[in-house]
């Protein structure tokens, strides 16, 4: 599939709860307390129990894969960390990811992707490269 700068690949909201968070730490051996026990979030300065890093950054490029054709290949995919995702006991999160088109060259297409949780940016130089 072409693309050209400026296209929107995918864009969607994510919603968390604490069972989500449950969920992932099982998956992926990370029981840090801080991303399932209000206290132990608050005892470090916390504003409150947190999403997994690795999960907000796996949800974001899931919705971009979705996306993309079947066989497309992903190159390389990094991200920066900016600012958690705190997930309220009873009403959860909703991460908002919007994937653009970036840039265009003849090996390959950037995908940008901005990552939101309400009004903040919550991965910066978030890009995912795909062959063309």
């Amino acid at each position: 599939m072409p693309f050209a700068v400026g296209d929107v690949v995918a864009e969607r909201t994510v919603h968390f709860t604490r069972e989500s968070l449950v969920r992932y730490a099982g998956a992926s051996g990370d029981f840090n307390p801080i991303h399932y026990r209000d206290d132990i979030a608050a005892s470090v300065g916390l504003p409150g129990v947190l999403a997994h890093g690795m999960l907000t950054m796996g949800i974001a490029s899931s919705v971009v894969v979705a996306a993309l054709e079947p066989g497309a290949q992903i190159l390389d995919y990094g991200v920066r960390f900016t600012k958690p995702v705190v997930v309220d006991p009873n009403d959860g999160a909703d991460l908002h990811v919007l994937a653009t088109v970036g840039a265009v060259d003849e090996a390959s297409t950037r995908i940008d992707l901005k990552v939101t949780f309400g009004e903040t940016n919550v991965l910066v130089k978030a890009q995912l490269r795909i062959a063309s």
